[in-house]
């Protein structure tokens, strides 16, 4: 299978697309961050136990409400695949939270059996996946937001994801293999050894060919969801894959880690687009469903008291200044119809 790169079209694109903007969001150390379906929100989880929702206007975000009732730190969050007013977060405090984002309260607060790391929503929106530090899956029902199923692992797994029609259930683990589960059975399929070193994250590119890992090798791998078979390997990274995101159209995906710099290289080819500078680790990055707009958070510290966290995010990919005067630049969503595939 042959690729025509749009490589000149990202790089010029992000040449004049290279603003940052950073926002304050928490006191604490920004844990997770995650835009709603139809782009409108971006939401993060902080340490600091609570949940901020912001609302993205033109070129800027704009703070529109705190959300507090976690009594530990929020680790991870996920918006509804379709319903862009719910948001469930995933505490340490042995719960998890379902925010109606729109009215501004919380609809469910389900108490789980550990304290929570990772959590997923199901693509069909039926039903939320959250697993804890004792390696326990819980499977939540939202139509009753009450614990359906839990399965318990004897390994480490670190995240989850289901792929797009949520037929299959994937877990990472720290012996560094993707196990493949059936859903809603939960039969194991398939286990994949994926790298040498711990499997720490997953993500499912949004038009469902690949999803990707990353390890504490300092590889990102690239996985045909159909065959189960890696495709591709990103080696940029010099310490352990943190966070992994693929752009709306599948095109590109951007990594972290602590290394100084964001990754973001062509899918399909794993040729290298642009590096984002960054002053800290980067635990968490989510691009944008409908632009090639990343949001990020890292693990700043306050200018004049390094023990300090900023509890701030960013996002990148604003046009710059001078762009903005003149806006002549194409978008490469416009040149999506360049891209050749042939078989």
């Amino acid at each position: 299978m042959y690729h025509l790169s749009m490589l000149d079209e990202f790089q010029s694109y992000f040449k004049t697309h290279d603003r940052i903007k950073e926002y304050q969001a928490h006191s604490s150390k920004v844990h997770s961050v995650g835009w709603s379906c139809d782009g409108s929100r971006l939401a993060s989880g902080s340490f600091d136990k609570a949940v901020t929702v912001f609302t993205l206007d033109r070129d800027k975000l704009t703070k529109e409400h705190t959300f507090r009732g976690h009594t530990g730190s929020v680790d991870q969050l996920c918006w509804h695949s379709s319903n862009a007013d719910l948001l469930a977060t995933a505490s340490g405090d042995k719960s998890v939270r379902v925010w109606d984002v729109k009215n501004q309260k919380c609809v469910a607060n389900v108490n789980t059996r550990g304290e929570n790391i990772n959590i997923t929503w199901s693509p069909n929106g039926s039903t939320i996946a959250v697993g804890n530090k004792e390696d326990l899956i819980s499977f939540i029902d939202t139509r009753m937001y009450k614990i359906r199923v839990e399965k318990q692992f004897s390994f480490e797994v670190n995240e989850i994801k289901w792929n797009l029609n949520t037929t299959l259930f994937f877990l990472t683990s720290g012996q560094g293999s993707i196990h493949v589960l059936s859903f809603p059975d939960l039969k194991l399929l398939h286990v994949a050894k994926a790298h040498p070193g711990t499997c720490i994250c997953i993500e499912m590119d949004p038009k469902g060919r690949y999803f990707a890992t990353g390890s504490a090798d300092a590889l990102v791998s690239l996985w045909d969801v159909k065959h189960i078979a890696c495709v591709r390997v990103f080696s940029r990274l010099d310490w352990p894959v943190r966070t992994i995101s693929f752009s709306h159209d599948g095109a590109l995906i951007a990594s972290a880690s602590e290394d100084l710099f964001i990754d973001i290289s062509e899918t399909e080819t794993g040729f290298h687009v642009c590096d984002v500078t960054v002053e800290a680790p980067t635990f968490t990055v989510s691009w944008h469903p409908s632009q090639y707009l990343l949001a990020y958070a890292c693990d700043d510290k306050d200018s004049y008291d390094r023990k300090r966290d900023t509890g701030a995010l960013k996002l990148f990919g604003f046009p710059s200044e001078s762009q903005t005067r003149n806006n002549s630049n194409s978008h490469p969503a416009s040149m999506a119809s360049n891209v050749i595939v042939l078989d």
